[in-house]
């Protein structure tokens, strides 16, 4: 990371980039941004497959929970990382367990595991409030890029490269089992096997990508390049590739537009505004198309 905020203030002094690349945490938000976008972006498209929309929301608002018992554990309140990933991994994969053998609709089921990781995690917090910084939990709310550390980064990267050694040599069967479970099983593909492990994959992005986004948006990262791409593909490779690069361009334009412009919003909104932008254009193209 030195490296690239080097090359960073080496391009502000030649002019090359704005002035406000001179400050590391711009670095490193750009550096997030652009690990975190094309991974949201590409399992967004299996998101869509599989018609599991609301379960990052689900698991993005168990981070409080998780956020909460790191802290009673002993865990340093500023990065609770082991209490984070620890429930919010059991939580996911509980509700995906749980939908599996009732017959309780999934919008309600996630609704409900919802409404308890809310309620369990503002009960905790009520503990730990103390020890807790309150601009700390907006940032897991709404997600902070520019707060974003080294260590913050490391964890992202190693998320993301774990990730994608498990999914591309997947990807097609986790795809079929999707779109298709009986002709998976046919095929002597283990359907069960391969939910748990995107529902494992879908968690462990969410949960690395909510100080960036935010625990109320990473959902929406996750869908909203998906449905962009969806208007206007029709190939499925094309369809995960303009995924990823939708996701990606929103990511670094809804970091940098507020930097340039001074503008006091939130990254994880910007970044989110922006993706819809692109998804209200992509729908009146296809609108007029047809027209």
């Amino acid at each position: 990371m030195d490296f690239l905020r080097q090359l960073a203030v080496q391009g502000v002094e030649a002019g090359w980039l704005s002035e406000s690349f001179s400050y590391a945490f711009m670095v490193n938000a750009l550096v997030a941004a652009l690990l975190v976008g094309p991974l949201l972006g590409g399992l967004g498209t299996l998101v869509i497959a599989k018609r599991l929309a609301f379960f990052s929301e689900a698991v993005g608002h168990a981070a409080l929970t998780g956020i909460a018992l790191g802290v009673l554990l002993g865990e340093p309140p500023e990065n609770p990382i082991i209490g984070l990933f620890s429930f919010c991994m059991i939580f996911a994969l509980l509700l995906h367990f749980v939908r599996n053998r009732t017959n309780v609709p999934y919008d309600t089921l996630v609704g409900v595991f919802l409404a308890l990781a809310l309620a369990v995690g503002a009960a905790l917090l009520m503990y730990v409030a103390r020890k807790i910084n309150i601009h700390m939990l907006e940032n897991v709310l709404f997600g902070s890029i520019l707060t974003v550390t080294d260590q913050d980064i490391l964890i992202l990267a190693g998320s993301c490269i774990l990730i994608l050694l498990v999914l591309i040599p997947t990807f097609n069967r986790i795809l079929l089992t999707c779109i298709s479970p009986d002709i998976a099983r046919v095929r002597g593909y283990s359907t069960n096997f391969y939910d748990y492990l995107f529902v494992m994959m879908i968690t462990l992005v969410t949960i690395a990508s909510v100080k960036i986004i935010g625990a109320v948006l990473v959902g929406a990262l996750l869908l909203i390049p998906g449905a962009t791409a969806r208007l206007l593909t029709k190939n499925m490779g094309d369809f995960v590739l303009l995924s990823a690069f939708l996701a990606t361009v929103s990511c670094v334009i809804g970091t940098l537009l507020p930097m340039e412009l001074e503008m006091p919003v939130p990254s994880g909104a910007a970044i989110i505004i922006v993706s819809a932008i692109f998804f209200l254009m992509a729908t009146c193209f296809r609108i007029v198309r047809k027209g």
